[in-house]
């Protein structure tokens, strides 16, 4: 056997014990760590111009809109967890078992959360299509709110459980020292590829397939109708074309989602004894999907860019600019 170098070594006065470093070229090292790092910044810049747009603005107080703020926030928290990655990037985990098993929890978390918010985006935009009468009485700010918390808590809850043992008792399954793994048996496994992956995604296709099909049929039966309407049919036109709208800018947020998210989770189902690492394209395009919601935002919505403006020349300082309609 071939003596190791130490420096090959995470912990190198842990000879014997210590998990080995991944050994990389320079010049690949230096990308890989400005990739991540300015996935990670823009990811919470952007998502933080997102948070404060929707928070401070009166005129944005909406249903959806708030919908928008709980993924902004999963969004900017993923932006966060990015640094853990760049800290472990030579292989090795330097923060210990108690922060790794925190970690490990807020990554499955986050990303939960954020795949609950798309469900929710979803069924928003299916009731607000499909049943265009019964939305404003029945989806309310109030109940939207009481949604988004549930998402939240219900994702926190769920992987507390699923990661009980992981919590219970730090580093336990690591092989050496300097390695932060999570473990899940097949049951466990399977859960949380049920409810993180195959059945959400299963919610959010059907759910979009139908308002695609509604949404299609409405524009062709608004086309026939626009030369006959009344002022009151032209009121009602603008509302539903405004709805066809905001389907039509979400659904590209959802699609892009996808694209993002899929290729990730088919490699863990694939190959479920596979560590996917840090400078994976599957996993680069994972986190990346938190850095293209706001910029899908700033394309196709007015209110955002007007937003932006006055944020970042600080008129949001001034008294009752919460009131300006950015609308």
């Amino acid at each position: 056997m071939q003596p190791v170098n130490e420096n090959e070594l995470c912990f190198p006065n842990l000879h014997n014990s210590s998990c080995r470093r991944t050994t990389r070229p320079p010049s690949t090292s230096m990308l890989i760590y400005i990739t991540l790092s300015s996935i990670s910044v823009l990811t919470v810049i952007l998502n933080m111009l997102v948070v404060i747009s929707i928070s401070h603005f009166k005129k944005l107080h909406s249903p959806t809109n708030f919908l928008l703020l709980s993924l902004a926030v999963s969004d900017f928290l993923v932006g966060f967890l990015i640094s853990f990655q760049i800290i472990q990037m030579d292989g090795c985990w330097y923060l210990g078992d108690v922060m790794c098993a925190m970690y490990l929890v807020l990554d499955y978390f986050i990303t939960a959360a954020s795949i609950g918010t798309m469900v929710l985006i979803s069924v928003d935009r299916y009731v607000a299509v499909c049943f265009p009468f019964y939305y404003f009485s029945k989806v309310t700010a109030e109940r939207t709110k009481m949604c988004i918390l549930l998402c939240w808590a219900s994702a926190l809850l769920f992987h507390c459980l699923l990661l009980k043992e992981n919590l219970q008792n730090p580093g336990r399954f690591k092989t050496c020292y300097g390695e932060c793994v999570v473990f899940l048996n097949y049951f466990e496994g399977f859960l949380d590829l049920f409810f993180s992956f195959i059945g959400p995604i299963t919610v959010i296709i059907v759910l979009y397939s139908r308002v695609f099909v509604v949404a299609v049929s409405q524009a062709r039966s608004m086309r026939s109708q626009v030369a006959a309407v009344t002022l009151h049919g032209s009121v009602r036109f603008k509302a539903k074309k405004s709805e066809m709208k905001a389907a039509m800018i979400l659904g590209v947020v959802v699609v892009v989602f996808l694209l993002c998210t899929c290729p990730y989770f088919c490699l863990v189902l694939a190959a479920q004894d596979v560590e996917v690492s840090a400078s994976s394209v599957t996993f680069l395009l994972f986190y990346f999907n938190s850095t293209l919601n706001p910029l899908i935002y700033v394309l196709f919505y007015p209110w955002f860019r007007k937003s932006v403006k006055l944020i970042l020349t600080l008129q949001i300082l001034k008294p009752g600019s919460w009131e300006t309609n950015v609308v």
